[in-house]
């Protein structure tokens, strides 16, 4: 579950909020289809986009509270002058009393789904790396071939494994899983970098595959791979350097922010 939808049911157990959810969005608008927020008479849980818009949901949404059994009702918004917002979009707005009884369904409605990450490397970048995409819209797996190398918390969307030899795990990682390979050892990426391209070549099936290090690194993986019979076309499936190009810096969490951003330009 992401960290919203955990604060959403533990503050539940406690007292009613109103679910404000997206239910419609058209043109230019600041959250899409989905996006919702918990209001409480004294705390909010998520967003819905800001600005006048959230103010005015919050205000319907306490008025809501405040009338015993209100029925659920949807509002809509557009987007301009009289908001003080310039997006230029509608908003349909669905609100909806949730009580402690709702948490089995709203934990099925809201929980946070995403393409999946497979992280190989519980590095300093790893580490970095974990704490961006434990904010962001991604299923991460992480992985590496050492013992209790892994913290003892995680956000909510990353679980790990301990996998040797590790590059044995890129067999079983889903459908369309984007592969970063950050190991602490040049053996082992070579190993799962072959591994990936191997289950390429049976399947081409993963979305990415992201190998930290320079492009001397790479060079001299490409000769390696090469050797091991794997062609410039298989090769050209791997990014290497990773990251967004532009933003300098070798700082792990420069790095991190750097390869979240293009994770983020894939799309689903």
């Amino acid at each position: 579950m992401s960290r919203h939808l955990t604060d959403l049911l533990a503050r539940l157990q406690h007292q009613s909020a109103v679910l404000v959810t997206v239910a419609q969005a058209q043109g230019s608008v600041p959250r899409d289809t989905g996006a919702w927020m918990a209001v409480f008479a004294d705390h909010l849980v998520n967003t819905v986009g800001g600005g006048h818009l959230e103010q005015d949901a919050i205000a319907a949404a306490r008025a809501m509270l405040a009338v015993a059994d209100a029925p659920p009702q949807t509002l809509r918004f557009a987007l301009g002058p009289s908001l003080g917002q310039c997006c230029g979009g509608v908003v349909h707005l669905q609100l909806e009393v949730i009580r402690a009884s709702d948490s089995a369904g709203l934990q099925m409605r809201l929980r946070q789904t995403g393409p999946v990450v497979a992280l190989f490397g519980g590095g300093h970048v790893g580490h970095a790396l974990v704490r961006v995409l434990g904010e962001l819209p991604f299923a991460v797996q992480w992985l590496d071939s050492r013992d209790a190398i892994f913290p003892g918390e995680l956000p909510p969307n990353v679980v790990c494994e301990q996998s040797e030899p590790v590059q044995s795990a890129v067999q079983h990682l889903p459908a369309q899983a984007r592969v970063l390979i950050m190991s602490f050892s040049h053996a082992e990426d070579l190993d799962i970098v072959a591994a990936c391209l191997l289950r390429q070549r049976a399947q081409a099936d993963l979305r990415f595959i992201g190998l930290i290090g320079s492009q001397t690194k790479w060079a001299t993986f490409r000769k390696r791979l090469q050797a091991r019979g794997f062609s410039d076309a298989e090769l050209a499936r791997v990014t290497s350097p990773i990251g967004v190009p532009g933003i300098p810096g070798k700082a792990p969490e420069v790095i991190a922010v750097a390869v979240a951003a293009q994770l983020l330009q894939l799309g689903d």
